[in-house]
């Protein structure tokens, strides 16, 4: 009687496994780590009488963007109707190989009279939670990935990508192509000589005595 009631717990206990409540996201191929883009606006206010930036408000300028280490990714955007200033402004971004964008994110507070407001709008990308051990390799009953599956490989992607933008949409065509620089990698690739015609060489690491 004994064995009989250990077989009907035995027998509960693996079908209370299969019937997995819910859906486990590391059930499947996708990684469960991946970046996360975040984005931190950045406001600078400069005095632009007139609708030009005031003398001085350009060295101002240029110094809160070498603060900040302006530079690829970040945008450049000015809040405010003064066309003298924004090219004012694009000359000072332009010494960090920087253009001003179209469209100024909305920010806190409004732009006063007489002023024009600079936004530099950074984005970011890492992958929070990374390396994550949480989970222990086995026992894994339920078939899922490793916790800490896609840490490395999507890690190295939101260090090295130079536009983390780039993750969150593709980028538009530029509606101009050029046929040569397209077809350069497979006219190299027709035209290189296979690496095994070359033979191989006769190399020996031991000196003549």
């Amino acid at each position: 009687m004994r064995s009989k009631f250990l077989l009907l717990a035995l027998g509960t206990a693996a079908l209370a496994g299969c019937n997995t409540p819910g859906d486990l996201p590391d059930r499947g191929l996708a990684s469960v780590n991946v970046p996360v883009v975040t984005t931190a606006e950045y406001v600078f206010d400069a005095a632009a009488p007139g609708g030009a930036l005031a003398p001085g408000e350009s060295d101002r300028l240029n110094g809160w963007f070498d603060g900040l280490g302006l530079g690829y990714g970040d945008s450049v955007y000015v809040d405010g109707y003064a066309p003298a200033a924004r090219e004012q402004v694009a000359r000072v971004a332009g010494r960090y190989g920087m253009l001003v964008s179209e469209g100024a994110p909305v920010t806190a507070g409004a732009v006063q009279p007489g002023a024009v407001r600079v936004v530099v709008s950074r984005r970011r990308a890492e992958v929070p939670g990374c390396p994550n051990w949480s989970v222990p390799a086995q026992p894994n009953y339920q078939n899922r990935s490793m916790s800490n599956f896609g840490c490395s490989v999507n890690s190295n992607l939101a260090m090295q990508v130079a536009n983390p933008e780039d993750l969150l949409h593709g980028r538009e065509g530029m509606g101009v192509s050029d046929n040569a620089t397209a077809a350069k990698a497979v006219q190299f690739y027709r035209t290189a000589p296979p690496t095994g015609t070359r033979g191989l060489q006769d190399i020996s690491t031991k000196k003549d005595k």
